[in-house]
């Protein structure tokens, strides 16, 4: 005969931590702080939070503020992100991984550099970078108004060597977009603000949330269901450089039109349900063809930042590949 055991307690359940519980017990690391200023400084010291100087807002965003800041003992010019009281595991996870991929991507000269690390008393993280003085291709845009297909060519040159950069270390920007591409007075191109993006650690890893700004995501991002329920972050770079390309030749968000606000509901039927937009008969036929190699619905179908560096348009770049 078959002895039969009935469960001790059949209700036992095991609450919930709350929120505040789930957070850790000690503060997650941040990278070291920078030992030695970039050469440009003319100084053999670290920099410190307190030699410090903020002189002007630069902008917000990502739960940040960036400020303009000046050494105090070399008169050297930064730009400071204050990422505000990280008192939660998700912003501090976030603060930890945009220090670290910046510093694996010091050496790539279409990143803006990165000098360093601190953590103030507040709870406040700081990343000091280099100052880039010309603003992002978005205040060129609206200052200066449309970009020519030579201008367009550089730019686009040089986010592609930025990406490809991060690409072959397994680093997914997922914001790219005109207010995050800065450009200094010398006209040399540079990617920025990775507050949202990920260290891909394992080949096949994806990366499904839901961040970034929503107007340049691509399809599978917004409907990962309809497409495999793959989410290719590389993919989605290049997706969000066509689009950033086409706004700056067009002046206007690719699929609204002009002066129209996107929310979500519209961007969706737009990029999921509607086609590729397509640019004005005015454009010439490398700058249609490398847009249409950016803008393929399927991720599979995009060209990689590799592959793009030898398309016609990019090499008829000033100082062309």
């Amino acid at each position: 005969m078959a002895l039969v055991r009935h469960r001790r307690h059949p209700n036992l359940r095991l609450p919930l931590l709350e929120s505040s519980e789930r957070r850790p017990r000690f503060p997650l690391p941040l990278p070291p702080t920078a030992t030695k200023p970039s050469a440009a400084t003319g100084c053999a010291d670290a920099i410190s939070a307190g030699d410090l100087e903020k002189l002007a807002v630069l902008g917000h965003g990502n739960g940040g503020t960036v400020y303009k800041v000046r050494h105090k003992v070399t008169s050297a010019i930064y730009a400071l992100k204050v990422i505000h009281s990280v008192t939660d595991s998700t912003t501090r996870r976030r603060a930890l991984s945009e220090s670290t991929i910046l510093s694996r991507a010091a050496d790539c000269p279409h990143v803006v550099r990165y000098h360093g690390s601190f953590e103030k008393p507040s709870g406040d993280v700081e990343i000091l970078m280099e100052y880039v003085d010309g603003g992002s291709l978005e205040t060129a845009l609206k200052k200066d108004g449309t970009f020519s297909e030579e201008r367009l060519a550089a730019v686009a040159r040089d986010v592609l060597n930025g990406l490809a950069y991060l690409h072959a270390r397994k680093i997914a920007h997922r914001d790219i977009k005109p207010a995050n591409i800065l450009v200094n007075t010398e006209g040399e191109v540079k990617i920025a603000d990775f507050g949202v993006s990920k260290l891909l650690c394992r080949t096949l890893e994806s990366c499904n949330s839901y961040v970034g700004t929503c107007a340049y995501m691509s399809p599978e991002r917004f409907d990962p269901d309809a497409y495999g329920g793959n989410y290719n972050g590389f993919a989605a770079d290049i997706w969000s450089l066509g689009l950033t390309l086409f706004e700056l030749f067009v002046g206007h968000f690719p699929f609204l039109q002009a002066g129209q606000r996107p929310d979500w509901s519209t961007l969706i039927c737009a990029v999921c349900f509607g086609d590729a937009p397509s640019l004005p008969e005015t454009a010439s036929p490398e700058f249609r063809s490398f847009v249409q190699c950016c803008l393929k619905k399927e991720s599979g179908e995009r060209w990689t930042a590799a592959q793009l560096l030898t398309h016609p348009f990019v090499c008829k770049a000033p100082n062309p590949c």
